[in-house]
């Protein structure tokens, strides 16, 4: 299983967080994407939606910032990711059979050109309908997220004075 970038830079931004000294302390989202040395951009727009979520508390204006609007024992790993990632598909058999659903020549790299529903793609493998594969895979994605569901942010965050170490160097 494979995460996003996404989903990482959601997971180490809740990271820097839980790690400052004060819990309320504004942190600016320049401070993080300058500690993980990654696009301010891209962090805001995780920063919207985990905020949207309820993870984090943003404050606007001059004197602004960010802070975890939960104690990090009670954000639990596995819900983070089941909210930041959009697809667990590990194989085209897995995506959603929606008769509404079309997939077109510019959301398509599979198909260029062509205009089909997600159905017709999911049947384009004759083995689908006897495969047991795809009952594995969904097997061991479960497998995987029950695993993040045993840890929190607390558990990431328990060497806290080494982690605040390595933002500082």
């Amino acid at each position: 299983m494979r995460l996003t970038t996404y989903s990482d830079y959601a997971l180490r931004c809740l990271i820097y967080l839980a790690t400052q000294d004060e819990p309320d302390k504004l942190v600016n989202i320049q401070d993080i994407a300058d500690a993980y040395d990654i696009s301010k951009n891209h962090l805001t727009k995780i920063v919207h939606q985990l905020a949207t979520l309820g993870y984090i508390e943003s404050v606007r204006g001059r004197n602004g910032g960010i802070r975890l609007a939960k104690l990090p024992k009670n954000i639990n790993i596995g819900t983070v990711i089941r909210q930041t990632e959009s697809d667990f598909s590990i194989v085209d058999c897995f995506a959603p059979i929606d008769k509404n659903v079309f997939v077109t020549p510019q959301t398509s790299k599979k198909f260029p050109g062509e205009n089909i529903t997600i159905k017709q793609q999911i049947s384009l493998c004759k083995i689908s309908p006897a495969c047991k594969l795809k009952g594995v895979f969904y097997e061991a994605t479960q497998s995987f997220l029950s695993v993040l569901d045993r840890y929190t942010l607390e558990d990431m965050t328990m060497n806290r004075s080494e982690l605040t170490q390595l933002f500082n160097s």
